[in-house]
């Protein structure tokens, strides 16, 4: 288990006490930069490779956002050194390809668990270790959904590593590719979660995931004409779900 280091982190480049308990990563630095404006105030204290940090408040909650990249290889050195500078709440805040036929874009994905497509995670620990979102953060993004009157879908989502084989942008029949998953119910598509919900759970971490459905593979037509609103939505909900994470207390332990 990683504990908390004094030293400033190779990579986000943070020291304790400059993020927040409550920190949301998104892979894109640009949706930190929205996250900043969203803000009462936030003000930037590290970028360096792909990881840019905000730390900032919102009614009186203090939050952080740092940008993963993408994949799970960068979100697990994101994730851990977080967790070395003081994170207690880590929600990834992305974009997926939704794949049930009632999924509409700008609909929010709240994941319970992610499937454990990806390859980084068993050099942690093996895949019998289950890839599961903190029941609080679950709850929490809930009541932010519903305070905020916005669509939401709760379930399973799928995290790989081949971003090329299944989306919107793969080759083939991608859709023949998903089909098995569609089948089974999983809601979308993308490619870091189950990465922090096993790092996190096994370091004694809170974690979850919010997801913006971006790309249906049964959307009527590419893309989403609405989609900076939409993404706007999205950094509403992780801002809204660090406030409830307050009210119950639980960015204060």
């Amino acid at each position: 288990m990683n504990k908390e280091a004094v030293h400033r982190q190779h990579h986000i480049d943070l020291l304790p006490g400059e993020a927040a308990p409550t920190v949301l990563v998104p892979g894109d630095p640009g949706r930190v930069e929205l996250f900043a404006e969203m803000m009462d105030e936030a003000k930037k204290i590290a970028q360096k490779r792909e990881y840019v940090t905000y730390t900032g408040s919102k009614d009186g909650v203090a939050i952080s956002c740092t940008s993963s990249g993408i994949g799970p290889s960068p979100t697990a050195i994101g994730v851990e050194e977080l967790i070395r500078v003081g994170a207690k709440n880590i929600i990834r805040m992305g974009t997926c390809g939704s794949l049930q036929p009632n999924m509409k874009a700008g609909d929010i994905i709240i994941a319970t668990a992610a499937v454990r497509g990806e390859r980084c995670t068993e050099e942690f620990i093996s895949i019998d270790y289950p890839a599961i979102a903190d029941y609080r953060i679950v709850r929490a993004s809930i009541d932010a959904c519903e305070r905020l009157g916005l669509t939401y879908h709760l379930g399973i989502v799928r995290t790989h590593d081949a971003f090329y084989l299944e989306s919107p942008w793969a080759f083939g029949d991608y859709k023949a590719r998903l089909q098995k998953w569609i089948d089974l119910g999983v809601l979308a598509v993308e490619n870091e979660s189950s990465t922090i919900f096993v790092i996190s759970s096994m370091q004694g971490v809170r974690a979850g995931t919010i997801l913006l459905s971006s790309d249906p593979i049964f959307g009527e037509s590419e893309g989403d004409p609405d989609l900076e609103q939409h993404k706007r939505d999205l950094v509403r909900v992780g801002i809204e779900t660090a406030k409830v994470l307050h009210e119950m207390g639980l960015d204060r332990d």
